[in-house]
């Protein structure tokens, strides 16, 4: 094929998966997902474009008797300009992604030989996930051509996310040959000249771990949504199975709809959005409400995260009488998705997602081309998608009476609701199809190509370790908050060191209310939050739990037994409601009243409960289960993620931190500290007592220990 002088011949590489132009097999296993969808979809979209001669996009060829004899075939044609070219490996034979990059070089030579054997030399070349990354580096050298990469996910968040699976470092090491990854995608930062991601916050809170960070070459272009699969109703949607399912949940059928569909996950926050119908009589009024959780049987059956949404979410239902007006159904299609947005705009509704944390907002995007408003949570995608699209609101998911007041202006306004529904349409047309997606991504690579734009390069260097080898915890309300003048300074400490110290919450506090005040007081958000007294832990900006934590403490654990045994006490009463969680029981406790907590202690050994008590600021009595507290919780991270106790520094000032402060950890007491709850703790050699309050002592121990370099206990 012949390439004139101003037309560009592209050349997209993604080595692992089953990738064909018909029929994708998504799903199949753990490498055949989104980036194959992502990646024959960005290679049609471009060859569609004027400016493009030729689009090739590069794969394994597999010859396995296992796959389809599609994967074996040398090219396919995927339109008239774009095509897969399948490229020999060393073994043919299908292999999971984290086994091929031993075959790595080979793929790469093949793949240079196979250009300079058709006489082809393409204008950039663009990788995607880091084991392309690795032959787009290698190629980029030889043919010195500009390199352009997407990551989908990166190795340093996949990292995070098997340590919370209970899986561990040696074993992730072994199974996922994790460095190796890490390493590729740092060499592929370092010399890429564009990196496309979804959205901003992925820039920051992703990208921004790896030590080749530059964020001056990154660029946001979001990918492309079916448009022909989500679109406006076509009138015909009441007809459907699903809409009489959905039906037989109503007494009054033909109200607006409040549409929340996701997984049932604690982070999408479905419960925060029931309990905001269920306070809001007006809403009840105007609108059913519908909740699309995922699929499920026997909700006894399935795992303890799952089960414990699924329970709260029929609970909540139960507690606020809202049968005849939300509808919960057990099972539904793929294919009844973009049938569901379409009942809902039918009917005059709205589409919410109340999730604490949104990375990209793809339902968004699908409700918004189904022609309905939006009401989302003010946090990642979301932000980008409203203001391109202007078609609803941003809201605090934890505010439940602003949830409310959106969801009723959007539905007692037509006038409104039309035109965000319009609007909606509209700038997904404009802004998330993949013609946009295409027009976006070449209006950033032409530049590179013409060097017309200059790439500046950072000053950059790898640290000695691969992962970080140190943290700072600190409680909440006693170690950070109550002097917001010191927390600028320590936003700007913790931020610079970012790439060698992690940094971790620990707080009674359940993870609603930490995230409100991590949020009110723009505290840096914690790569670890260790939430109600120790008995939840969560990593990173996306709250990835811990499964493994709570299973580990579910040991011996009888909360209907301890309420049982304590609900007669004198002088000990049940905190509210919002206080208490699956693993943690609160009660206020009155001195003048109450046993001693040794006692209380006693009496829970005697009818057989082994716990833990926990007694804090003179008035708040804690029962959490035994293999749980602040210090298991934050020494089972030190084995997960192999943090030496002496390179933790842990701030507390209170009781409830205690056992965080015992032992090989650095400490610091700040000023504002309660002398009588920690008063055992002042012979302690590893224990700092500031002479400053708040997050100005912590900053005064990171100074004492000079933790950022030596971590080293100074001699009295």
């Amino acid at each position: 094929m012949e390439i004139e002088q101003d037309e560009l011949y592209l050349l997209l590489i993604s080595v692992h998966g089953l990738i064909r132009g018909h029929d994708l097999e998504l799903g199949k296993d753990a490498d055949t997902g989104g980036q194959t969808k992502y990646v024959i979809e960005l290679a049609r979209a471009l060859g569609e474009q004027p400016n493009v001669a030729r689009v090739d996009l590069a794969t394994r060829r597999i010859v396995d008797k296992s796959v389809s004899k599609d994967y074996s075939l040398h090219t396919e044609p995927l339109s008239d300009k774009a095509n897969i070219i399948r490229i020999d490996c060393a073994d043919q034979i299908y292999l999971p992604k984290e086994q091929l990059w031993d075959h790595l070089d080979i793929f790469s030579d093949n793949l240079l030989s196979y250009l300079h054997n058709k006489k082809l030399t393409p204008h950039i070349i663009h990788s995607h996930y880091a084991d392309a990354g690795y032959v787009g580096t290698q190629l980029s050298h030889q043919l010195s051509l500009p390199l352009i990469h997407t990551g989908h996910s990166l190795g340093r968040s996949k990292r995070k996310h098997l340590l919370a699976s209970g899986v561990k470092g040696d074993d992730i090491e072994k199974r996922y040959n994790m460095s190796r990854r890490i390493n590729a995608e740092e060499n592929t930062l370092g010399i890429a000249d564009r990196v496309i991601t979804s959205t901003h916050q992925e820039i920051e809170e992703q990208y921004g771990l790896y030590d080749y960070y530059q964020p001056d070459q990154m660029r946001v272009v979001p990918p492309g949504t079916d448009l022909e699969k989500f679109h406006p109703p076509a009138g015909n949607e009441n007809e459907s199975e699903i809409a009489h399912e959905l039906n037989r949940f109503f007494s009054i059928k033909n109200k607006p709809m409040i549409l929340a569909l996701s997984r049932p996950d604690q982070r999408k926050n479905i419960v925060t959005l029931i309990e905001a119908f269920g306070e809001s009589s007006r809403l009840q009024k105007l609108a059913n409400l519908v909740i699309i959780a995922g699929n499920r049987e026997d909700i006894r059956d399935m795992e303890t995260g799952t089960q414990e949404v699924l329970t709260d979410i029929l609970l909540t239902i139960d507690h606020y009488d809202l049968y005849g007006k939300v509808a919960y159904p057990k099972h539904h299609q793929p294919d009844d998705v973009s049938i569901i947005y379409r009942l809902a705009t039918l009917s005059g509704g709205v589409f919410i997602n109340p999730a604490l944390i949104e990375p990209f907002g793809l339902t968004l995007i699908e409700a918004a081309a189904s022609g309905l408003p939006i009401v989302a949570t003010e946090d990642g995608g979301p932000v980008d998608i409203i203001a391109n699209c202007h078609n609803g609101y941003l809201i605090d998911p934890l505010n439940k009476e602003l949830i409310a007041e959106k969801l009723f202006s959007v539905l007692n306004n037509k006038t409104r609701w039309k035109q965000f529904a319009k609007k909606g349409i509209a700038g997904v047309n404009k802004h998330y199809s993949w013609q946009s997606h295409a027009h976006k991504y070449l209006k950033i690579i032409q530049p590179i190509i013409e060097k017309s734009e200059a790439v500046v390069r950072m000053e950059l260097h790898r640290r000695s370790r691969l992962y970080r080898d140190r943290s700072i915890f600190s409680d909440l309300d006693q170690s950070l908050l109550g002097a917001p003048e010191y927390l600028p300074e320590f936003t700007r400490v913790m931020k610079e060191n970012a790439r060698c110290s992690s940094f971790g919450i620990a707080t009674g506090r359940r993870l609603d209310s930490a995230l409100t005040l991590i949020k009110l007081h723009k505290i840096p958000f914690p790569d670890t939050l260790v939430t109600s007294l120790g008995t939840e832990i969560y990593y990173g900006s996306n709250l990835t739990r811990d499964t493994a934590w709570t299973d580990h403490i579910d040991y011996l654990w009888k909360p209907a037994k301890v309420r049982s045994i304590l609900k007669d006490l004198p002088g000990i009463h049940l905190q509210p409601k919002v206080e208490q969680s699956s693993y943690k029981i609160s009660y206020y406790y009155d001195e003048s009243e109450a046993p001693d907590i040794d006692e209380i202690r006693h009496l829970l050994l005697q009818h057989e409960l082994t716990v833990n008590v926990v007694f804090s600021f003179g008035q708040y009595l804690d029962i959490v289960p035994v293999r749980a507290s602040k210090g298991l919780a934050l020494r089972w991270y030190a084995e997960q993620w192999d943090v030496p106790l002496d390179h933790i520094l842990v701030a507390g000032g209170s009781g409830a931190d205690e056992d965080m402060i015992r032992g090989n950890t650095l400490a610091v007491l700040v000023a504002n500290r309660h002398n009588e709850e920690l008063s055992d703790l002042i012979e302690l050699e590893r224990v700092y007592y500031a002479k400053r309050p708040y997050a100005a002592g912590i900053l005064e121990a990171i100074e004492y220990y000079d933790f950022f370099q030596s971590c080293k206990v100074p001699e009295k």
